[in-house]
């Protein structure tokens, strides 16, 4: 039972300590006030010309249902839908009968590979292969602050 007193009362001695040497000393200064919002539209035409431009509302998801949307009628048709699949069947079917055989299907990796094999020994070794990894664009990206312009001299 002492051990337990001990331990509560040793408890209580560090919380004190604690209060004791880390009281709040910070010094109150005073904030500067924050920017007065822009909401209205006469204040919005007063901007200075080099404010950003502002996003537009539409989400990622409304743009790609816009791009679906051929005839703006704010409905999606199966047809509609199935139009880029139907652009994409179309160029793999290079003789127009309707029909993918498994050589126009695989033209163009086979193609890749062709083009890849730089031995022309029928096999891509690691470098080989490491040529037919598919080409990203780099996403954008945007630079905060923006770089300042070089001054012209003259």
């Amino acid at each position: 039972m002492w051990r337990f007193l001990a331990g509560v009362g040793s408890a209580l001695a560090l919380v004190a300590a604690g209060l004791f040497l880390f009281r709040s000393d910070a010094a109150t200064e005073k904030l500067p006030p924050p920017p007065a919002a822009v909401n209205a539209p006469e204040q919005v035409a007063e901007a200075d010309p080099g404010d950003p431009p502002a996003a537009t509302a539409r989400t990622r998801e409304q743009k790609r249902f816009d791009r679906y949307d051929k005839d703006r009628d704010g409905r999606i048709t199966r047809d509609e839908y199935l139009a880029s699949r139907r652009k994409a069947y179309a160029k793999l079917d290079t003789n127009g009968d309707g029909r993918l055989s498994f050589d126009e299907w695989a033209a163009r990796t086979s193609g890749k590979f062709a083009t890849a094999d730089k031995g022309r020994d029928g096999a891509l070794d690691a470098a080989e292969f490491a040529t037919t990894a598919v080409k990203r664009r780099p996403s954008k990206r945007v630079e905060c602050p923006p770089a300042a312009a070089p001054a012209d001299e003259g």
